[in-house]
């Protein structure tokens, strides 16, 4: 099935649709705030970012995820969903209006990041809530689609709410007081998220009462010795572990890629304007976003021609050799279209990935095998910034790092190729 297919099946549930609206409130509400970040912490024409910022930052938006990721769910069975998706909303916009007086009152940066990192925290709680409530409003012979169109759907609302953040910074200025606005709009937008999840019946979305249930505390020690039986469980399904090793792969060569741009931008590019290096990171960012979307229409294809471990091959190979030829140039026009390229075969990787893992890992574990999931997506970023930050120059234009890029996704490429195989082989 296709997207746009999968979509208008499982528009039809009305349960479906309020959750899908909450969704994609929150995440374009989402888009808003991380643009607001990334232009406080990289983009400030009083800062002189260094990649070592770069990185700080990266791992204040991302860890949180990381981190909490895992533990978040021994909560959210225990707690009303639907009253999560009521009430952090509230909280969150509350603790926006608070970072965005921290940064009005130009209070040191260190007290904005920990502000920063709670509004995170309570944005964890909400995602995983959305996604143990889905099985609630579908039925389970729509629950794939709704999958897949779920958080596809999330990612774009994403992009086009940092584009409503790109305008609105034109409009509110770059300054303190300007990412303070952009930062309360966020706020009062995500915040609209809870009217919409309050349409829905108090019990919908569960989790219905379990007698049996151990308490809490038993459960957090067991979420990392579960944590390591679904590593060796993954390590069992070679397959599905060697795409996951690609994904975690294209995070970790995307991240260098995120860290390259932004430095080159700020600095060889712009020559420290920071109006003008957001600009043109803002193309970058539009650019994999176009590519992002396209990687949704044309891997339902893709896979059924090639099938997904040849597809993830020729996505991996194709985006090493193309990002070598783009970037090397250093001119400033070829990173948008190298944005498209990483943001086509990133997303294709990572539908692979998800495919995968839902297709080939028992179900008892799989809850566990996307817990380690989400802490490869976004932990192997951080560490490819911080890498970043040991090996670029102070201007960003480092051909070092290029190579890396370029020789990083054919040589993963191979790896899965030669994994695969093997794979395939023993089966036989």
């Amino acid at each position: 099935m296709s997207f746009v297919a999968d979509l208008r099946v499982v528009l039809r549930g009305r349960d479906f649709r309020r959750l899908f609206g909450t969704r994609l409130v929150s995440q374009f509400s989402d888009g808003i705030f991380q643009f607001g970040v990334t232009g406080f912490a990289f983009f400030s024409p009083e800062n002189q970012t260094t990649a070592l910022e770069v990185a700080t930052g990266l791992a204040v938006l991302l860890l949180p995820y990381s981190v909490l990721g895992p533990f978040v769910g021994v909560f959210i069975d225990r707690w009303s969903r639907r009253q999560i998706l009521v009430v952090a909303p509230f909280v969150r916009g509350l603790l926006l209006l608070v970072a965005a007086g921290l940064i009005a009152a130009d209070v040191p940066d260190p007290l904005f990041y920990g502000a920063a990192l709670l509004v995170l925290g309570v944005n964890r709680f909400f995602l995983a809530a959305l996604g143990a409530s889905l099985p609630h409003v579908v039925p389970p012979e729509r629950l794939i689609a709704a999958n897949a169109v779920t958080p596809t759907s999330g990612t774009v609302a994403t992009f086009i709410g940092a584009g409503v953040g790109f305008l609105l910074r034109e409009t509110f200025g770059g300054g303190d007081f300007g990412v303070a606005l952009l930062l309360a709009t966020s706020g009062v937008v995500f915040t609209l998220s809870a009217l919409v999840a309050r349409t829905m019946e108090r019990q919908l979305l569960g989790p219905w009462p379990d007698p049996d249930q151990p308490q809490a505390r038993q459960e957090l020690r067991n979420v990392v010795t579960g944590l390591a039986d679904g590593t060796k469980h993954l390590l069992r399904h070679r397959v599905a572990a060697a795409t996951l090793g690609a994904m975690a792969t294209h995070r970790f060569l995307f991240g260098m890629s995120t860290a390259l741009g932004i430095i080159l931008y700020r600095y060889y590019f712009a020559d420290g304007d920071a109006e003008t290096a957001l600009r043109g990171v803002s193309l970058v960012v539009i650019g994999a976003g176009l590519g992002t979307a396209l990687a949704v229409i044309v891997t339902p294809y893709t896979t059924e021609w090639f099938g997904i471990e040849r597809w993830v091959q020729i996505a991996m190979a194709g985006a090493g050799v193309l990002t070598a030829v783009l970037v090397l140039p250093f001119q400033e026009w070829g990173l948008p279209v190298a944005g498209f390229v990483l943001g086509l075969a990133g997303q294709s990787v990572k539908i692979c990935a998800d495919t995968t893992v839902q297709r080939d890992v028992e179900d008892i574990y799989r809850g566990r095998a996307f817990s380690i999931y989400d802490m490869l997506f976004n932990g192997m970023y951080v560490l490819a910034a911080a890498l970043s930050a040991v090996i670029l120059p102070p201007d960003g234009k480092s051909y070092a790092a290029v190579l890396i890029i370029s020789v990083g996704y054919p040589a993963a490429a191979l790896a899965y190729r030669m994994i695969t195989t093997t794979s395939r082989a023993e089966v036989v």
